[in-house]
């Protein structure tokens, strides 16, 4: 089994369909997994921290596990079939079976590991190397950083159009004033 982290949820396009997309701990494999939209919102909101003001279904799962004295250790993500993951919750030792988005969801309101057999990985696992990871993580950096004062040069463009422009641009403006004149405002598609 291969310890997983939760990248985020992210949605697939032009399907509209959303995804959670894991990544190993220790590797370069990404796993995608294609989730239905109450369970990519649950997985957000747990992700970014967000509480209910009541209890919804993964929250109260976690609130009766504790009450009954019971722990969430571990997610293991143990079956692909039919393109449909199948994972299992620990709980106390036991493992009982679970849709892997249910799971994730639970997993991050508690702490506990996900884990990935390493067939599935094989399988589904999509390999990213390091340096491209890390060229994708750099360029995001620039973007957080970048305004677009960071491009203008301090030159102008040329002031001065040549004779065949200027007569260009006269014509041009003839015809916006024709296009004003009809309308009662300037021509604007």
């Amino acid at each position: 089994m291969r310890e997983m982290d939760v990248v985020g949820v992210r949605v697939e396009m032009p399907a509209n369909q959303p995804m959670v997309l894991l990544r190993e701990v220790i590797g370069q494999r990404y796993l995608p997994v294609w989730i239905g939209a109450a369970e990519a919102s649950a997985i957000a909101n747990a992700q970014d921290g967000v509480l209910p003001p009541r209890p919804l279904t993964h929250d109260l799962m976690v609130d009766v596990l504790q009450a009954l004295g019971h722990r969430l250790s571990a997610v293991h993500i143990v079956k692909l079939e039919k393109g449909n993951f199948h994972a299992n919750l620990v709980i106390d030792g036991t493992e009982i079976s679970s849709r892997t988005s249910d799971a994730i969801a639970l997993a991050l309101r508690t702490g506990c590991d996900i884990f990935c057999t390493e067939a599935i990985l094989d399988e589904a696992g999509i390999e990213v190397p390091e340096e491209a990871d890390d060229e994708v993580e750099r360029f995001r950096e620039f973007l957080d950083q970048v305004s677009a004062d960071d491009f203008v040069t301090g030159e102008e463009p040329d002031a001065e159009p040549d004779s065949d422009d200027e007569a260009d641009s006269d014509a041009d403006q003839d015809s916006d004033d024709t296009a004003e004149d009809e309308q009662g405002g300037p021509d604007r598609e």
